[in-house]
């Protein structure tokens, strides 16, 4: 028994012998070997190949690319006076993943960015490298943020847009939003412009997620141009101020004016009410934001009978001579009447202008084809946009000559069944005023006057009319009131009743378009009044004043010489009646 257990030795004991087959543990072997040789092989791509990968890894945990806004272009009026400009502002902004606040921090952010906690959170629990917390906050405020430290909370600066002249230029202007993008106005009509581009840059950040350094600028930014307008600060500041004064005198739900350079087209003044803040937008509202003179349509009412008079006196069918029988003072055409507000018997064509009669009017319109009237008023940019380019234009409305009633040809020859906004009728009085041709209007300065402009009239048809839109500013006129000390004006009331409904109610529309000076035109300036209710509605007691402040200072303002004595003109608007002020509609 000894013998036997000497004769074994113990690395060759039967219970030590292994049970697995020979070929595994060199298999094994194998597999260990390959993927040791694969995990080289990848390595060595990686590093010394395709390295750009683990670049882009490693870049993400410490550098950001951030945009560099572009300056946002000045608005300038005519003489270069600014009127919108880009301040710097800060905006607030994080790193979601970085931002590592504690509750307190969290809400001692939340208090200087006058947000609630809850939508700190919110914020910065988002899944983005990049999330706005408050944008266009004050430098002072982004600094007191800045001295916290608190971690993945930084600050960038932006532009926030500022409007020195207010109320007095928001229908003009328009304004931006919170990304300096144009919403209304000029700031939207020419907003490619206004813009430029945008720029980036590259930058590194700490453990913390402070950025530490700037690594590269990408794209630099391009500032947008500046834009140059026609409008005049001077004239527009007088235009908002006559109109303004006139809405509360009347107690006026609404107004425009509007101020056009004869010699070039360029638009000097458009001013609206109500009007806005664009500084202050809280409690903005849609009627105040309105700009009436190009978005919205009434009909013109008198201010159309000098189209019709000067269609009579192109085609040799009448002179400034001719005799109408305007007697009764009523007019029937089919199943419907027609009729004067005062009386009046025979009358010549420019008397028929000066005393506002529709009978007048009437007559003279339904001596010609449809078709004939149609293209007129077609070529006076009636029924389509003037396409200026401003946000909201509209054309008004012009039905084709083949759906007129002759009643309807009738009122449509002292502006009823027919509706334009108060800038196609500034555009219309061009004719008058430049000797029967129109140009574009401009909302841009020019540098020379356009040198051709469309024919409308002859320059004898409008020079008899000019002389009759004279007539009805002096005594015996329907627009006394419109009279301008030291300067020759002339132009034409308009009272029309709104259709409400579908139907005409007892609310009116009071309006004057004039030129001036009438020996060699320089201006021209469309009133329009929206209900008045303070006891007067007829155009030349309402409208006729704001025209005789506007025009009147204006021509002082661009220094336009006087063409009639002072004192004539002032005993005559002296001894004025409020009866003198009367029209037809």
């Amino acid at each position: 028994m000894n013998k036997a257990k000497k004769g074994v030795t113990f690395n060759h004991n039967p219970l030590l012998r292994s049970e697995l087959p020979a070929w595994r543990p060199r298999f094994v072997l194998l597999c260990l070997l390959g993927g040791s040789l694969a995990l080289i092989g990848r390595a060595a791509y990686l590093q010394g190949v395709n390295d750009q990968f683990l670049q882009a890894k490693g870049e993400s945990r410490y550098a950001r690319l951030l945009g560099v806004p572009a300056t946002r272009g000045k608005i300038t009026d005519r003489q270069g006076d600014v009127l919108a400009v880009s301040s710097p502002v800060k905006s607030i902004w994080a790193i979601p993943e970085d931002a590592r606040l504690s509750p307190a921090q969290t809400r001692q952010l939340a208090s200087l960015l006058e947000l609630d906690v809850n939508e700190v959170n919110q914020k910065l629990a988002v899944d983005k490298e990049f999330v706005f917390l408050k944008r266009q906050v004050s430098p002072e405020l982004a600094d007191r943020l800045a001295a916290l430290k608190l971690p993945g909370i930084h600050d960038q600066r932006e532009y926030r847009r500022f409007y020195p002249g207010g109320e007095v230029m928001a229908h003009v202007l328009g304004f931006t939003g919170v990304d300096d993008k144009g919403q209304e106005g000029i700031e939207l009509a020419y907003e490619s412009a206004l813009a430029g581009k945008p720029g980036s840059r590259r930058v590194v950040k700490d453990r913390r997620g402070n950025v530490v350094e700037d690594v590269q600028s990408i794209r630099p930014p391009q500032d947008g141009k500046e834009v140059a307008l026609a409008i005049d600060n001077k004239i527009q500041y007088l235009a908002h101020a006559a109109l303004k004064q006139a809405i509360t005198d009347n107690k006026a739900k609404a107004g425009g004016v509007v101020v056009l350079d004869a010699k070039t087209g360029e638009i000097l003044a458009l001013a609206n009410a109500p009007t806005f803040n664009p500084n202050n937008r809280v409690h903005l509202t849609g009627e105040q934001l309105r700009n009436r003179a190009l978005t919205d349509t009434y009909e013109p009412g008198s201010t159309m009978k000098p189209f019709t008079a000067a269609l009579a006196l192109e085609n040799g069918k009448f002179t400034a001579n001719t005799i109408i029988n305007c007697a009764p003072g009523r007019m029937t055409i089919g199943t419907a009447t027609i009729s004067d507000a005062h009386p009046h018997g025979a009358l010549t064509v420019a008397q028929v202008i000066q005393k506002s009669s529709n009978i007048g009017a009437a007559k003279m319109a339904l001596a010609f084809q449809p078709e004939v009237m149609w293209k007129m008023f077609d070529n006076l940019g009636f029924g389509t946009p003037l396409k200026l380019g401003f946000p909201g234009e509209v054309g008004g409305r012009l039905r084709p000559a083949k759906s007129w009633r002759p009643i309807e040809q009738a009122t449509m020859s002292y502006g009823h069944g027919i509706s334009v906004s108060l800038m196609q009728m500034a555009n219309a009085y061009q004719v008058f005023a430049r000797d029967g041709d129109m140009v574009p209007l401009s909302l841009l300065r020019l540098d020379a006057p356009p040198l051709h402009g469309t024919r409308v009239f002859s320059p004898q048809t409008a020079r008899e009319v000019r002389q009759m839109l004279e007539m009805v500013v002096q005594p015996g006129g329907t627009a006394v009131e419109a009279n301008v000390p030291g300067y020759r004006v002339g132009g034409k009331t308009g009272t029309a009743m709104k259709l409400v409904g579908g139907r005409y109610a007892l609310k009116y529309v009071a309006s004057f378009v004039g030129i001036a000076p009438i020996s060699d035109p320089r201006l021209i300036v469309a009133v329009m009044i929206d209900e008045p209710t303070a006891g007067k509605h007829y155009g030349g007691s309402v409208a006729g004043p704001v025209f005789a402040q506007v025009m009147g200072g204006a021509l002082r303002t661009l220094g336009v010489p006087a063409d009639a004595p002072l004192k004539p003109l002032q005993v005559a608007r002296q001894g004025s009646t409020s009866a003198a002020s009367g029209e037809s509609m």
